[in-house]
């Protein structure tokens, strides 16, 4: 933990070692989706620049979100239906609608760009954080990956389980599938394609050590054929793996490599249709960096490629500071992009030509810092979701979420005719016990990790410390952090300041406390390094536990010097030269000594005579 709060204070609240999601629609790439450090998904246009829509999901509803993914390109059903020109018979426009969001608490958003509004929610299928969604191209069908190792088939039509199945022993960090829907890609520990109909494996692909982050199918030919390759990167790997499904062969490594600066982050190609057609590969790099690449698949490639083009951005300024890219797409021209760098609050979008010829190209731009967000005038600034009767609400509060009261805290429904008089906080907490009883007494029921967040962010904004002792007494370290990844962003920085000032009180209330501030650092660490001033938010407490940490050694010594002279006391012998009434010696071992700093618990040297041999 004091490693981590020093690597944020060493960036300065500039840059962040987590992926945030960002991506273009597909096809026409007219719009740029971004979810950033504030906890909001965001719509850009592309072409005017400017942003299209804002959406807030609730704290309550989902978390923070880990991918994002556009669905396939679909006939918009906006208003009311008007009657068509001639001219417009026999065109029907294709549009980017539907983004599927996956979160940390295990549930799927989908959002529609066409209606502005939340589309459904996806519950109950994962018990751990989501870490990739995949659309299938035809069927209506969602297929997610988490950290629970099972992937589910989501119908969107009804926005159940069609089905879920356990993938891997680890995780599932990645999934992608084929462009005929035949096909499913997943990746845990190792790389398994499902043949989706019987749900079985049909191949598996061994070489990556680290966790796989990417998957893409790179040609469209059958498996049959001997001609379908598909690609994949994974975390620490500088290396993109093009891998060939093989019909009589089950080799398991990789026939290409492409290789990077970085790990790559973001990934665009065009596929390859036949043996003739290149594939076009872009890659954007942790680092910041776009590699261009274009290979002929066909058969292995002993050596490792290096990119045909590197893609480089800098400011004006005196002394040249590097601008990230965060995505790129490509187009049917070969020698023009589509970029977005900058900052995931206020992304630059810019389409331009590469001379591709030049291995290495470093393009210069004037990138504002400001964020003054234009937003269009005939799109409402915040879009908040409707929360169904489903949802387990206890009390209103958190940001972006407006919906009523509709259940009660306890197990129990209320009967018609009761009085339906809402209970307050103070009531609430009367009711419930925290604390498990032993000794054979039936448990009360405790908080919800739902109803903690809730509790959190209310004790946070009235300051009441009934209700935080009551929060905060809690030492499960699995309810912690799930009340913690609930919490909306607004709240995370309060909640420091809270832990902050309370690690300074009793030491068994700063045990408590270190538990909590853990959970905060490994959930939030991406919006606590954007902040602008996080020295002086986070400044008291680096130094206090840098004080503490040089005050251990010390602590340390004076433990063993106390347990030495108990023990000494305790047997009533001491050291040989400390003595001269006692016949009976007290021998030290080397590391004894060294616990002593050379001496006796009586604070005399100890001489070679009373060491043990």
């Amino acid at each position: 933990m004091y490693a981590c709060i020093a690597s944020i204070m060493a960036d300065g609240g500039c840059n962040s070692s987590l992926r945030l999601p960002c991506v273009f629609s597909p096809k026409s790439r007219q719009y740029l989706a971004s979810f950033a450090q504030d906890g909001r998904l965001r719509i850009w246009n592309t072409d005017s620049k400017i942003l299209h829509q804002e959406y807030v999901p609730s704290a309550h509803l989902s978390a923070t979100c880990t991918c994002i993914v556009w669905g396939p390109c679909r006939i918009a059903k906006e208003g009311p239906r008007r009657k068509k020109r001639k001219s417009e018979a026999g065109h029907v426009e294709d549009l980017a609608d539907l983004l599927a969001l996956g979160t940390v608490a295990g549930s799927i958003i989908i959002y529609s760009a066409v209606k502005g509004a939340l589309h459904c929610t996806l519950d109950g299928g994962h018990n751990g954080g989501v870490n990739c969604v995949e659309w299938h191209p035809e069927d209506g069908l969602l297929y997610s990956g988490s950290d629970d190792s099972y992937i589910v088939e989501w119908d969107l039509q009804t926005s159940k389980t069609r089905c879920k199945w356990k993938a891997d022993r680890a995780s599932v960090t990645s999934l992608c599938v084929s462009p005929d829907g035949k096909l499913l890609l997943s990746a845990g520990q190792t790389i398994k394609m499902w043949d989706l109909k019987t749900k079985e494996v049909y191949r598996k692909f061994t070489g990556h050590s680290t966790a796989v982050t990417n998957l893409r199918f790179a040609t469209t030919r059958p498996p049959d054929s001997n001609g379908l390759y598909f690609l994949s990167g994974a975390a620490h790997d500088r290396l993109i793996s093009v891998w060939q499904v093989q019909k009589d062969s089950n080799d398991k490594n990789s026939v290409v490599s492409f290789t990077l600066t970085d790990d790559p982050q973001h990934i665009d190609l065009f596929t390859s249709n036949s043996k003739e057609e290149a594939v076009r590969l872009a890659v954007v790099c942790k680092d910041g960096q776009l590699h261009l690449f274009e290979h002929f698949l066909n058969g292995p490639c002993k050596k490792p490629l290096s990119p045909s083009c590197t893609v480089q951005m800098s400011g004006l300024e005196d002394i040249p500071v590097p601008v990230p890219l965060l995505a790129a797409a490509l187009t049917a021209d070969t020698r023009s992009l589509l970029l977005a760098y900058g900052s995931y609050l206020q992304p630059v979008m810019e389409r331009l030509d590469v001379n591709t010829a030049e291995r290495h190209v470093c393009l210069t731009r004037n990138v504002h810092t400001t964020l003054t967000i234009a937003m269009e005038t005939t799109v409402s600034k915040v879009k908040t979701p409707v929360v169904n009767a489903k949802s387990k609400v206890i009390v209103p509060g958190l940001p972006g979420h407006q919906a009523p009261v509709k259940a009660a805290l306890g197990s129990e429904k209320r009967k018609k005719g009761t009085d339906t008089k809402e209970m307050s906080i103070e009531e609430r907490l009367g009711e419930i016990d925290l604390s498990l009883k032993k000794g054979g007494v039936k448990e009360t029921p405790s908080l919800q990790t739902d109803n903690f967040a809730v509790l959190l962010v209310q004790g946070l904004e009235s300051k009441d410390a009934n209700i935080l002792n009551n929060v905060f007494q809690t030492r499960k370290d699995n309810l912690i952090k799930k009340t913690v990844s609930r919490l909306p962003i607004p709240a995370v920085l309060p909640l420091v300041e809270e832990l902050t000032k309370r690690m300074q009180g009793h030491p068994y209330t700063a045990v408590l406390m270190v538990r909590w501030l853990k959970a905060v650092l490994m959930q939030h660490t991406s919006y606590l390094s954007s902040l602008p001033d996080l020295v002086s938010q986070l400044g008291v407490l680096y130094h206090m536990i840098e004080s503490r940490v040089k005050m251990f050694h010390k602590l340390t010594k004076l433990h063993g010097k106390l347990y030495l002279l108990m023990t000494q006391v305790r047997l009533g012998t001491s050291c040989f030269h400390c003595t001269v009434n006692s016949s009976a010696t007290t021998k030290y071992s080397t590391r004894e000594t060294s616990m002593l700093g050379g001496h006796c618990a009586f604070g005399r040297p100890i001489c070679d005579q009373a060491l043990t041999s």
